[in-house]
């Protein structure tokens, strides 16, 4: 069999499936891409253990299957979207590649560096993202200017802007909404981006001393009602009603958090070299 564009036939489907809890339908359908989505994002934490301990990360499909899938662990938006992306071409679906402009509520121009999909579906393209950390999507959301969704009592919306963006592309704007409004979480153009794109942002992300990925511990997972975060020692959980539990966390109980809360598994080797570099 030849290479797919992402390398689905690479992929233990039924592994991963099992890894994210899914045992439904698997037709390529709407229903279908939204199940597996939400599935994937509760399921696999999003982490950058890897980055801190400076080990490379390898974004061909057998090692992400190694660490995602039966290696317990979770990693960052090129890992997950990658993993998902082979996923996806695997059920049928028809899957490109799109990259972001992180914002967070700032309309500063910052580089393209965040992975996300986009899937056809009966004339209509949707995004679809499993990498985006604590405020990532629960579901697809249709290329719709001012559509709005509630997902998992979370409400997230996309627009397209008039202004175009530093590419010349119209932009479009993926948005959560707070209880003090819009926070514009990214943006992104119409311009395809390949597994190939996605490995150079990764040597950024991964190695750059400006990057956040390599100054301190980020590890996230949202759910339906609850969002968890671990920032450095600060581990915040944020209710739907943006209520915040925030506390800190000790390198002692740093791998039982990991585990409970994020469904993160570390090996014995692992964990000891984790908690070293946490405890320092």
């Amino acid at each position: 069999m030849s290479e797919s564009a992402w390398s689905g036939e690479q992929l233990d489907l039924d592994a991963y499936l099992a890894r994210i809890g899914y045992a439904g339908d698997r037709a390529p359908t709407l229903e279908t891409l939204r199940a597996v989505q939400a599935a994937h994002v509760t399921a696999i934490g999003f982490e950058n253990i890897d980055v801190l301990l400076g080990r490379p990360l390898a974004l061909d499909v057998p090692s992400l299957q190694d660490k995602l899938v039966s290696g317990g662990r979770g990693g960052y938006c090129y890992e997950h979207n990658l993993l998902y992306a082979a996923a996806l071409e695997r059920l049928g679906f028809a899957v490109s590649g799109l990259g972001a402009r992180i914002r967070m509520g700032d309309d500063r121009i910052r580089p393209t560096t965040h992975a996300l999909l986009k899937v056809r579906l009966d004339g209509e393209d949707w995004i679809t993202d499993v990498g985006f950390g604590g405020e990532a999507l629960l579901a697809p959301l249709p290329l719709r200017a001012g559509y709005q969704e509630r997902q998992g009592g979370w409400t997230f919306g996309i627009d397209r802007v008039d202004a175009a963006d530093p590419d010349g592309e119209r932009t479009w704007i993926v948005r959560s909404l707070h209880p003090e409004g819009w926070l514009d979480l990214y943006s992104f153009g119409a311009e395809p981006r390949y597994a190939v794109d996605f490995a150079v942002f990764n040597h950024y992300i991964a190695t750059h001393p400006r990057s956040p990925f390599v100054q301190r511990l980020v590890v996230q997972r949202p759910d339906h009602g609850l969002r968890r975060t671990l920032i450095g020692t600060e581990l915040t959980l944020t209710g739907t009603d943006y209520s915040r539990d925030v506390r800190e966390v000790g390198a002692a109980e740093l791998p039982r958090v990991l585990g409970e809360l994020f469904r993160i598994t570390l090996t014995d080797a692992d964990e000891k070299t984790l908690v070293g570099w946490y405890g320092r």
